[in-house]
């Protein structure tokens, strides 16, 4: 019976993928061997004994401490492109909110509460002071066509704005879904000078912070206007606020405000609401409990931040899953030490990310002694082993 603990309140509607004959699922457990988060923060967490898996239901992990798990063996899931509709929606809302001061209007128009008859005068005189422009001729820059990029790429093309797209690690699977319509930069440069608008869909890790910085608004267009719906350390502070009293930033719509967001003029400040629809929670739900059924049950890991991509079919008898350091001879010392116990080799995948290396092994017995995992963990660089039946 596997134990799953969930440290945040996860959609029902994922947790029922749960089979009741193989799984305990609770918000307190001593020794869990996966848990399921949303946002809560694991840093200061001491991680269980006997933890194989952690799935963050949504696509960023920084509230999970990466390098510490792979240390210690523990697969790492996200739920990329699972709230990806939520996200375009509200980046496209933003997108309409920057060109219309359409916030500013509303509470513009709440001040007239009072005024009796006089309101429709009133607005007639006061709507001047809140005319926008148009997105439909205008050009939008996405910077990073993955799920939400090419989604929100593809909405704004539809909606008759002129795309450019730049993402130099554009996958095969994203740029068959990008529309022919899109150009795709061939620089940034090239492309924050024609931008009109500026979308930011990329994620957050230590080559990206602080990515809109002085030298790239430098770049830009007077009066661009620039939305964050990825994340919040993307754009540099300081930088932004002199853009912003310059003029060369009309509009910046984020979606991760900060108290120096919100004390800001022209700064549209929404409370993280990217994700917040029924619909993402409930599909970020569902992908995190099929990855750690296929990781718990099979030993395949799917969409893992840490750990390589490897998927196998079953072919019967025992499987065996290795983790360990990328380094030469892993293979070779762990097809002796299973030799050495009179076990075949049915089938075999090997995967490497980085440092790390993944073994799925598919052996032709259906039971084995225990010990075969010491003496596999023994092998210098091994870092985790596990038997599945």
């Amino acid at each position: 019976m596997f134990k799953i603990q969930t440290l945040n309140k996860i959609d029902p509607e994922g947790l029922k993928n749960f089979p009741l004959d193989q799984y305990e699922i609770a918000s307190e457990f001593s020794s869990p061997d996966a848990i399921i988060v949303r946002s809560q923060k694991m840093h200061d967490m001491e991680l269980p004994s006997g933890l194989k898996a952690i799935a963050r239901a949504g696509a960023g992990v920084n509230n999970i401490p990466i390098d510490k798990c792979t240390d210690s063996g523990i697969i790492v899931f996200n739920t990329p492109g699972a709230n990806a509709h939520g996200v375009k929606e509200l980046t496209i809302a933003g997108l309409l909110l920057s060109s219309r001061d359409i916030s500013d209007s509303i509470e513009w128009a709440k001040s007239l509460i009072g005024k009796g008859d006089e309101v429709p005068s009133l607005v007639e005189k006061g709507k001047k002071n809140f005319a926008g422009q148009e997105i439909r001729g205008k050009t939008l820059a996405v910077i990073g066509l993955g799920a939400i990029g090419v989604l929100v790429a593809n909405a704004a093309q539809a909606l008759g704005m002129k795309v450019l797209g730049y993402d130099p690690f554009i996958s095969v699977k994203h740029a068959w879904k990008l529309s022919r319509n899109v150009k795709q930069a061939e620089g940034i440069e090239v492309l924050l000078s024609q931008a009109d608008y500026v979308t930011l869909q990329i994620p957050l890790n230590a080559d990206t912070k602080d990515y809109i910085n002085e030298n790239k608004f430098k770049m830009m267009k007077d009066g661009v206007r620039l939305l964050n719906f990825a994340r919040g350390g993307l754009v540099n502070t300081e930088d932004l606020k002199a853009a912003i009293e310059s003029g060369k930033v009309a509009r910046y719509v984020t979606d991760f405000p900060d108290e120096d967001m919100l004390k800001l003029e022209h700064v549209i400040s929404i409370p993280h609401l990217g994700a917040s629809t029924a619909e993402s929670e409930t599909n970020c739900a569902v992908m995190a409990v099929d990855q750690v059924r296929e990781f718990l049950e099979k030993g395949n890991i799917i969409n893992s931040v840490n750990f390589p991509h490897a998927e196998m079919e079953r072919n019967g008898g025992l499987r065996i899953v290795i983790a360990n350091k990328n380094v030469p001879n892993m293979v070779s010392q762990i097809s002796t030490t299973l030799a050495s116990e009179g076990m075949n080799i049915s089938n075999m995948l090997n995967r490497n990310r980085a440092d790390i290396a993944y073994n799925i092994i598919d052996i032709d017995r259906t039971e084995t002694d225990p010990s075969i995992v010491d003496k596999l963990l023994a092998i210098e660089g091994v870092i985790m082993v596990r038997i599945i039946n």
